[in-house]
């Protein structure tokens, strides 16, 4: 079923995507599924060209007939990747694998960038390790020097045949030809469920039972707090095992396949009705690279989202040479908004009704849609962010909850009676949140996710006396709940992959709330921050310094490296 007809709404991609396939987005407004690729490989400095320098009438006089040598000069190697980055983190475990003296050695002497490989070798070589992106990392045989191979779907323990592709700071990026040995204790190819696997960048972990995915994604936590909090270990508590989602496929609730324009040199009348050209690729990246791969469905998308995509593939191909530049489509899995949602709401409500059973496929980048966590019912533009995985939110939203009501509070302050929901976008966390407060604050920079928030509450019948949502301002976001007594409030941030900057962490300082709950999609921005507010209160009063007490992952994603986490801190 689809809330429309014909070719969904899309986008045109740019000028400057045009040079390249689509890619697919990020969150925020992110798609995880891109989020799993490895980092893009930085470019070496090219070597300096000779060039014909002008001098003008008087200086070409004096000069003429001299010859000008090339001036010999040394190639700059790219600056290290921005922290906290897919690169930075891949880095990081590349120099714990080599050892950190022997990377700086190499590093000093100018030659992090010389691969000791060409583009296209073959080679065998030995899991060590796996990253926090999903790759198995590889040390590269003796004879070849410190380096490292870094190589999608492979698994520690086991021997692989690889083609080098391209090389980067300390390693090479290869693709898996062969996997000689495996590991049979982790690797169970039957559990592979779809056919794209092993090529498609979205899945990383279809191999793995659920277990093992699991326990993969706290080593992530682990190495990310031990790496980038700069924390003393006795400041880390013992990390939880991750929360599992009741769906590990057909869970996600947005796509967005991309395809690019036809070739120049592609000819109409040599393609035949309703035939798909072979340059036509409609679907996701190849892992570790911009190209499209041809996919006709994904199963970890929802049945609607499948269903809907499938119908429109036929009608791309039909049409592809009306198409003047590459498209990103998007699907958005949606309760069926034909349904008057305050009508919805009113007692008592129905589970089992058409209007909360029936989805539909939303494919306007603002158009409406609509999903339930839990008791509560929420409404949004179809292309602004919202988690994708509707079956784990309700855990994560419970999570949170218990994880406030179950603290021990001071006699001198009681309860948290105000909640500040900062990053709030529909209103999440304030709305799922609100029974547990007196009153309630959601604040945003956008003005259209406000409006989308307040709309949630009066759909959740939450009074404006006891919630309300704010569009604050970046130089003071804090402002706008001056009068919540800090001592009894709770601030909930879930902040976008690149976490909070340095002004955000400022004003959460300085308003000082006796409890802090961190949500993150990236868990390594989320370490630095959460070390920054820990080592920048250490020095304070009592009641004023602040606590990491608990660290738990949620798999908001099976079947990739991703994973989100919740990190609970109190003043002391």
């Amino acid at each position: 079923m689809s809330s429309t007809t014909g070719i969904p709404q899309t986008r045109p991609l740019s000028d400057t995507e045009l040079e390249g396939p689509a890619l697919k987005k990020q969150r925020l407004e992110n798609d995880i599924v891109a989020d799993m690729k490895e980092p893009a490989v930085e470019a070496c400095a090219k070597d300096d060209m000779e060039a014909v320098v002008s001098l003008g009438p008087a200086k070409q006089q004096q000069g003429k007939g001299v010859k000008h040598k090339k001036k010999d000069k040394k190639r700059k190697e790219p600056p290290l990747p921005e922290p906290c980055s897919a690169a930075d983190v891949l880095y990081h475990e590349i120099r714990s694998l080599l050892g950190k003296d022997v990377v700086d050695e190499v590093t000093k002497a100018g030659k992090a960038f010389h691969s000791p490989f060409q583009y296209g070798d073959e080679v065998e070589v030995k899991i060590e390790s796996i990253g926090s992106g999903g790759s198995g990392i590889a040390l590269a045989p003796n004879e070849k020097g410190p380096w490292a191979i870094v190589v999608p779907f492979a698994l520690p323990g086991e021997t692989a045949r690889v083609r080098i592709g391209k090389s980067d700071r300390m390693h090479s990026v290869a693709t898996p030809l062969e996997i000689i040995t495996k590991n049979t204790e982790l690797r169970d190819d039957s559990r592979v469920q779809c056919k794209y696997f092993g090529s498609c960048g979205g899945c990383q972990y279809q191999m793995l039972s659920g277990e093992t995915q699991l326990d993969l994604k706290r080593d992530v936590i682990v190495r990310a707090f031990k790496i980038y909090s700069k924390l003393p270990e006795s400041a880390i508590p013992e990390i939880q095992s991750t929360i599992e989602s009741p769906l590990v496929y057909a869970y996600r609730t947005k796509i967005t396949p991309h395809f690019e324009r036809p070739p120049k040199w592609a000819k109409k009348d040599e393609v035949r009705p309703g035939e798909q050209p072979p340059w036509l690729k409609i679907g996701f990246n190849v892992t570790n690279t911009n190209s499209t791969m041809d996919i006709e469905e994904c199963p970890i998308a929802t049945p609607v989202l499948n269903e809907r995509y499938k119908c429109d593939r036929k009608e791309i191909i039909e049409n592809i040479f009306s198409y003047k530049k590459g498209v990103s489509l998007m699907y958005r899995d949606s309760l069926d908004p034909s349904f008057d949602a305050e009508k919805m709401m009113s007692p008592p409500i129905d589970r089992l009704s058409e209007a909360f059973t029936r989805h539909i496929c939303v494919t306007d980048q603002k158009g409406l849609a609509r999903e339930m966590v839990g008791d509560y019912l929420f409404e949004y533009t179809a292309g602004s962010f919202f988690q994708n995985n509707n079956a784990v939110l309700p855990l994560l939203v419970g999570y949170v909850k218990d994880l406030i009501s179950a603290m021990e509070y001071p006699a001198t302050s009681g309860r948290p009676t105000h909640l500040v929901d900062t990053y709030c976008g529909a209103g999440l966390f304030a709305i799922s949140l609100s029974s547990a407060f007196d009153k309630v604050a959601g604040i945003e920079l956008s003005q259209s996710s406000i409006e989308s928030a307040r709309r949630n509450a009066k759909l959740n019948s939450i009074p404006e006396e006891k919630i309300s949502f704010l569009s604050g301002e970046a130089q003071n976001i804090f402002a706008t709940v001056k009068d919540f007594p800090p001592d009894k409030t709770v601030v909930v941030i879930d902040p976008p992959r690149k976490g909070c900057d340095d002004l955000f962490l400022k004003q959460l300082l300085k308003f000082r709330p006796s409890t802090v709950v961190y949500v993150s999609c990236n868990v390594h921005t989320q370490a630095r921050d959460v070390g920054a507010i820990i080592r920048e209160t250490e020095k304070d009063g009592e009641g004023k310094r602040y606590r990491l007490e608990k660290l738990r992952g949620f798999d908001l994603f099976p079947q990739t490296a991703h994973v989100e986490s919740v990190a609970l801190l109190r003043a002391y």
